[in-house]
């Protein structure tokens, strides 16, 4: 994703053309809101935002640090812009994000091409920074630090701990003067960079769970919630710049409110966001099911204006394996809880990713896996091969498999998954949905997402008439009812069947 085009061009202060950035934003929607809100200070501090690198005097990469493949797309990533400076505009090239975050001066040693690394403690002077690196000045990278360290209770001893520690948390950075920020909007001023009708809204930073393949929370930092009123703030404000759906985005989204007192926070303010101007749906993603409690099930599935949708996020479902993974769970746990679900909401979306080829994990768990997903009639399920990750418990774990185990293990798993999901699409046939559009294709059609279609992720609906003809009068934006007649994998084609809104 990149920047999109400022309405109004700042002016630097001498007359001179205000320097040019692009942002470019790889990994999870909690990256996005971090890049929007990077383009959002530097705006304020004077540059102007453009679409594309090569057109760019910089280029700011939001790097992915999460497993292998990702770290692999953030550097080639950063190569590729590296070399626009050979022949174009560019000037200057600046890695941030998690793995900027996670590796700090290891990564700048290793990626001469990149002219600074930032870190997160970076981000509240952007601005700055970036202008002394275009004119120049070498950065020092920060040395990483286990952010978990930062373990506040409270909102006065979270900002107090802030101040004492030296760390900035992501989403939660020292707010801009009055006057920068929109009017009914964060005062952390945030730069939307896709005019599209679906926006992530960050609930908290960071995780307090201690996964043994994980290693966010050592430079994500311990569990910080947001408090509703900057949430609400926020979700009013994008409601005022046409976004239609609500993305709430977190390391884990179950625990919301559990640093402020209340573990029950998240049931209250659904319905306060489903209330808001212009926003049509509220969806919840990043569940853990261990903390799934009745009533936030009831407040997903019945809440008016939010989506039956449930991101849980199981990674397997042997109890052994689960253990060792420092989770909780079981077959049957896990069908139980999918059975509240559907008692509640039968048509609900629900998705997961498991993780194949764990240390330790037999071919016995590897079936009784796969017995659960055929059980549990997921929409969509990610998997993903074991890899150590640095610095995590599991990369230390005895009976480790070798790359070829997991490869076949996890090409098992997928194939099945690609079955099992392809299935439970085919049973939405006749469904009676609502699609979000967000694409118009002159040959194919509008293009959207159903309720139980999470962004990006869990495949698309296609819209089409009773006739055959391409709808006409839909916008981006809009929501119409329809009626799904036909699957492909995990998308769908739905016919139009009446109004919209």
């Amino acid at each position: 994703m990149t920047a999109s085009t400022a309405p109004s061009r700042p002016t630097a202060a001498d007359g001179a053309e205000p320097l040019s950035v692009a942002m470019v934003t790889l990994g999870c929607a909690r990256n996005e809101v971090d890049s929007e809100e990077l383009a959002g200070r530097l705006e304020a501090g004077g540059f102007r935002l453009v679409d594309d690198p090569d057109a760019a005097d910089t280029v700011v990469v939001n790097t992915c640090g999460f497993v292998e493949s990702a770290k692999k797309d953030s550097v080639d990533t950063l190569l590729a812009a590296a070399d626009l400076k050979e022949g174009g505009t560019t000037r200057a090239v600046v890695a941030v994000g998690c793995l900027a975050e996670r590796y700090g001066a290891e990564l700048a040693d290793s990626l001469p091409e990149a002219d600074a690394v930032l870190g997160f403690d970076d981000y509240p002077d952007i601005a700055a920074r970036l202008r002394a690196i275009v004119a120049g000045e070498a950065h020092h990278p920060h040395t990483p630090t286990d952010r978990r360290r930062l373990l506040p209770i409270s909102p006065v001893e979270r900002a107090e701990a802030m101040v004492t520690s030296g760390l900035s948390v992501p989403g939660h950075a020292p707010d801009l003067p009055f006057g920068a920020a929109p009017a009914s909007g964060p005062r952390a001023v945030r730069r939307r960079l896709d005019g599209g009708p679906t926006a992530p809204l960050k609930l908290a930073s960071g995780c307090d769970r201690r996964c043994t393949f994980c290693a966010i929370p050592s430079f994500r930092g311990s569990f910080v919630s947001r408090r509703p009123a900057d949430v609400l703030g926020e979700a009013r404000w994008l409601g005022e710049q046409g976004v239609r759906e609500l993305f709430l985005v977190s390391e884990n989204s179950t625990s919301y409110g559990k640093d402020l007192g209340d573990v029950k926070l998240l049931e209250t303010l659904l319905p306060e966001l489903a209330a808001v101007e212009g926003v049509a749906r509220v969806r919840v993603s990043y569940l853990q099911p261990a903390e799934t409690r009745p009533g936030l099930i009831r407040a997903i599935a019945s809440t008016p204006g939010v989506t039956p949708y449930f991101d849980l996020s199981f990674q397997h479902a042997s109890n052994a394996v689960l253990r060792r993974m420092r989770r909780f769970g079981d077959p049957d746990s896990f069908l139980a809880l999918l059975e509240r679900i559907r008692a509640l909401a039968p048509e609900a979306g629900i998705r997961s990713n498991v993780i194949v080829g764990f240390p330790g994990e037999t071919e016995e768990d590897v079936e009784t896996l796969c017995a659960f997903l055929e059980a549990a009639r997921l929409d969509v399920t990610g998997v993903f091969g074991y890899s150590d990750e640095d610095g995590t418990e599991a990369a230390g774990f005895e009976g480790k498999h070798d790359d070829d185990e997991v490869r076949a293990r996890t090409e098992h798993v997928t194939d099945l998954v690609e079955q099992l999901t392809s299935q439970r699409a085919e049973e939405r046939v006749g469904e009676h949905v609502e699609v979000l559009v967000e694409r118009l294709d002159d040959e194919e059609g509008p293009e959207g997402r159903a309720a139980h279609q999470g962004p990006e992720v869990d495949g698309t609906t296609t819209l089409v008439t009773a006739d055959g003809d391409l709808p006409v009068g839909v916008r981006v934006g809009d929501l119409v009812p329809a009626v799904v007649v036909a699957s492909e994998g995990v998308d769908l084609v739905a016919e139009i069947a009446g109004g919209r809104r």
